[in-house]
């Protein structure tokens, strides 16, 4: 259970943007957990549900960011049978409070009953309290988000606040080309940090170089997003395209100077 684990230690994990399953197979074994990406990646419910039985596989805790706070969408992506989902955009307790309905089972919640995935893997008895359940995310991605942050925190139900630096930059007028000041974020992630523990919650965030990620973790968060399919995909690509066309200049320019010019 990913809940448990975390508890343990941190874990660092990759994001899936594309709708390719066979990239989690290929590395998600070199990470902890998967962020399967349904809010702004590509990935419609067909491709989380193949990423996730993806992740079954390589035996890694799968993460769903659901694309809204919709009930529907809510249980839809639950019942693919993911470890957890993250919902974004969470702005008050009132949101967090509706989101715990719509994900958990009676008691708490009004989790519709009758998934046909986590049937097939866990049986009928998948809804009972004695069965392990997914964990609830919520993200805290904006200067309302923060304001209440305490409040939400508070909800009982909510599992994990995961903060999303993205949309607080922006709010902050901040270009997102560009790096951010070192430190940018030190107060918001301090303050979620204290409060998590203080309600014996969990604290997520991205934390990509090695410095970050310690300071994450002497913070005491546990669930560190570090990479992505996108990130590697372009780095790896621009690398190796470099390194080439670098021997096909240097070929082209020995051929010229042999040749004794172009004309």
């Amino acid at each position: 259970m990913l809940i448990a684990e975390l508890k343990k230690r941190p874990m660092i994990g990759f994001c899936l943007m594309y709708p390719a399953a066979g990239i989690v197979e290929r590395v998600g074994a070199d990470w902890d957990w998967i962020w399967i990406d349904a809010q702004h990646g590509q990935l419609d419910y067909k491709d989380v549900l193949e990423a996730v039985r993806t992740c079954n596989l390589i035996k890694r805790p799968s993460v769903v960011r659901v694309p809204d706070h919709s009930p529907g969408n809510i249980g839809k992506y639950l019942d693919t049978g993911a470890d957890a989902i993250m919902v974004p955009m969470v702005n008050s307790a009132d949101e967090a409070r509706a989101i715990v309905w719509a994900a958990k089972f009676p008691p708490m919640g009004m989790r519709s009953y009758g998934g046909r995935r986590v049937i097939d893997l866990w049986g009928r008895k998948y809804a009972n309290a004695d069965h392990p359940q997914p964990m609830l995310i919520c993200q805290i991605e904006t200067h309302q988000a923060m304001e209440n942050a305490e409040e939400i925190i508070k909800v009982d139900g909510v599992d994990m606040i995961f903060f999303g630096p993205d949309d607080m930059a922006m709010q902050d007028g901040l270009k997102m080309e560009q790096k951010r000041p070192d430190g940018y974020f030190s107060a918001q992630l301090e303050k979620i940090a204290k409060l998590t523990k203080k309600y014996g919650k969990l604290a997520g965030s991205v934390f990509v170089n090695p410095d970050d990620v310690k300071y994450a973790i002497e913070l005491g968060y546990r669930l560190i997003l570090s990479s992505a399919d996108v990130v590697l995909l372009a780095k790896g690509s621009k690398e190796a395209s470099t390194a080439i066309r670098a021997v096909v200049d240097t070929s082209r320019n020995n051929s010229t100077d042999q040749q004794g010019g172009i004309y």
